[in-house]
């Protein structure tokens, strides 16, 4: 039970983080600053809230997933909640470890709607592709065109960058011997990855005092124009039939929040973007974007305040 359960009155601490993409050093700095900032009996009880992608681009993603592991022995009295990312989603996909579809169909047939783009794209062909989720196949595909010079983009090896995973391991880039690589609790947390995690009451710092609010965390967000209970089941269902999940990987359909939640203000939180962007109630923890130069950053409820992997004074 946490201290916070001991107190009605005192206002649980919600710690949320964004893309960590296989930065160990940056994460563990992260946590310390995030120990150091906040009263240690609130941290000790806090909720944290990762939003997704921790593996790809940067080249820890094993050690990564070994200090997520770890955190509820460490941290017996936090809750901790981790979410898939779309990077995370398709490492599960290659390792053959998503539930099947819903409505009985093959994962092969996620790759019809896409199939265009196989060759750009280099799909994975190698062992166990047969019925391999379409996102599986890209992430651990060879893509040809190396470099997106209108973005300043360099792929390792994949459109995911997936490259550095595979390496973590110790295999190379687009290995089948990877599914092997992997240990069995790195895969049961991959497995067992949130898609949406809701919260009925969660306290904001405004200039009226402290407000109560819902809280939906989502990797990239929910769409505009679709039911939100419909999303929300799903999510809660982790239904794989469809080649391309837009709450964990879209862009500008789930940017904002949908008109629905704003009968019942709720905040809406997710990593993915590449942005640190704070809008009323939409809340996007993603300034590292997976880019070495980048930090990895937090944010603190009920305070709002951001915490990063660095001094935070220089940002």
């Amino acid at each position: 039970m946490s201290h916070s359960d001991h107190n009605p009155a005192k206002t649980r601490v919600v710690c949320c983080i964004g893309d960590v993409h296989g930065y160990i050093t940056k994460l563990r700095n992260l946590w310390l600053n995030l120990e150091s900032s906040i009263e240690p009996s609130d941290f000790n009880s806090a909720l944290i809230i990762f939003l997704g992608d921790y593996c790809d681009r940067g080249s820890n993603s094993r050690e990564v997933i070994d200090f997520l592991i770890n955190l509820p022995s460490r941290y017996p009295s936090q809750k901790h909640v981790f979410l898939a990312g779309n990077h995370d989603f398709a490492f599960a996909a290659f390792l053959g470890i998503l539930p099947p579809p819903a409505d009985g169909s093959a994962f092969k047939d996620t790759w019809t709607q896409f199939e265009e783009n196989e060759k750009r794209e280099g799909w994975f062909r190698g062992k166990g592709y047969e019925n391999m989720h379409l996102q599986g196949r890209r992430w651990g595909g060879k893509i040809t065109v190396k470099t997106n010079l209108a973005k300043g983009t360099e792929y390792q090896g994949s459109i995911y960058d997936a490259g550095p995973t595979f390496e973590s391991y110790g295999v190379p880039h687009g290995s089948a011997d990877l599914v092997g690589a992997v240990p069995d609790e790195h895969k049961k947390f991959l497995s067992n990855m949130a898609w949406v995690h809701e919260e009925d009451d969660i306290c904001l710092e405004t200039e009226e005092g402290i407000k109560h609010y819902k809280l939906i965390a989502v990797h990239a967000g929910l769409e505009r124009g679709k039911d939100v209970e419909e999303q929300l089941n799903s999510l809660k269902a982790k239904d794989t039939k469809s080649p391309k999940i837009e709450c964990l990987s879209g862009r500008k359909n789930v940017w904002d929040i949908p008109n629905a939640l704003s009968e019942k203000p709720t905040i809406v939180v997710s990593g993915h973007h590449g942005k640190l962007h704070i809008d009323g109630l939409r809340l996007i923890i993603d300034e590292g974007g997976g880019l070495k130069d980048n930090p990895v950053a937090a944010i603190v409820l009920p305070s709002m305040k951001i915490v990063r992997d660095i001094d935070n004074t220089k940002h």
